[in-house]
């Protein structure tokens, strides 16, 4: 359990302005927690209180932001390291064995995945160089193209052959999930992959000779 399910849980935090967060489109966490700074420290306070009274273990863990830079996310509104310190740490069971808290540590630390989107509109402009493109990455001042953010060696490998989507993102150094909104279903959908070309043609040689 973390501060963040707390604070989520208790309804100061909406989940949708989490998502903007790890996106990097939200500079610090703080800045969009529905309450004061004095009731927030409050309830960090009763959090740690409660865990440490129930003997859970505190486990230190790596927030990075959902963008081609991978930088460390911040949560709080002062940069203060002991606070943000607070906000990364998880309370495991003791119970728990070694090889399961491993487990729990490399998933909460895990960078998310890079999201690219496929607009709906074709009309919009990179906010950096004025551009555009068939694909998309939002950012805090707007949607930027792929070769302004770095992505545009990628090479798109479209969803339906679960084995070679699955090679090739485990041997891709960089990728990222494409997906495109269905005015349907209301939603984002999987669209495909954006993988490494040389590590495409690596895969399908090994699964196709």
């Amino acid at each position: 359990m973390s501060a963040i399910d707390v604070l989520v849980g208790i309804g100061w935090l909406d989940p949708e302005a989490v998502e903007r967060w790890r996106r990097g489109q939200v500079d610090h966490l703080e800045r969009v927690v529905r309450t004061n700074l004095p009731r927030i420290s409050e309830a960090m306070k009763l959090f740690r209180s409660w865990a440490t009274t129930r003997g859970l273990n505190a486990s230190q863990t790596v927030y990075v932001a959902r963008t081609p830079r991978r930088q460390t996310l911040r949560f709080s509104r002062s940069g203060n390291p002991a606070i943000d310190a607070s906000y990364r740490t998880h309370w495991v069971s003791p119970e728990l064995s070694e090889r399961k808290h491993e487990r729990l540590v490399k998933k909460a630390s895990h960078a998310p995945e890079l999201v690219v989107i496929q607009p709906l509109n074709d009309a919009w402009r990179c906010h950096r160089c004025g551009g555009a493109d068939d694909l998309l990455m939002m950012e805090n001042r707007g949607p930027a193209c792929l070769g302004c953010i770095g992505l545009d060696d990628l090479e798109f490998l479209p969803a339906g052959e679960a084995l070679l989507t699955r090679r090739v993102k485990a041997r891709s150094t960089r990728c990222a999930v494409v997906v495109r909104f269905s005015r349907t279903r209301g939603r984002y959908e999987r669209q495909g992959l954006l993988v490494e070309p040389q590590a495409l043609a690596d895969v399908q040689r090994d699964l196709f000779r």
